[in-house]
């Protein structure tokens, strides 16, 4: 469970199984170096709890097939996730928030492609993604 409400401020759902959304963890684990980000996958039971209650029906969460991103009380999605979550590594990662200069279903329209193919493209795991040693306090359960 969550050891205290600071997790919940930048939480980063991700699909545990999908290889793609397994290297962006690894990219946003390399680049954090304030740890500002904690991780859970969509299949674990924290997300379950967390997502309804922020309005998700169940059956929803387990089909998820994009990012989510529980930033400052405010749930994120698709696109919106991936220019807020770079915003939020700061540095050079900032410049992204120019993307929001496209409407949001142009945005949406290219995540949700991306999404589609990501097993065929980036392939899939057999099992869902477990921490190491050094990462386990940053993931959630």
């Amino acid at each position: 469970m969550l050891a205290n409400n600071s997790k919940r401020n930048n939480l980063i759902f991700f699909d545990g199984y999908c290889n793609l959304c397994n290297y962006t963890v690894d990219f946003i684990l390399r680049r954090d170096k304030f740890k500002t980000f904690s991780f859970a996958s969509l299949q674990s039971n924290i997300a379950s709890k967390l997502l309804s209650e922020y309005g998700y029906a169940l059956d929803k969460i387990k089909n998820l097939d994009n990012v989510v991103y529980l930033r400052n009380g405010v749930l994120k999605t698709k696109s919106d996730a991936v220019l807020s979550i770079l915003f939020d590594l700061k540095g050079i990662y900032k410049i992204s928030y120019v993307f929001y200069i496209f409407p949001k279903f142009l945005r949406d329209f290219f995540y949700d492609y991306i999404a589609r193919h990501r097993y065929k493209w980036f392939g899939k795991r057999n099992i869902c993604r477990l921490p190491t040693s050094e990462e386990s306090s940053r993931f959630v359960e």
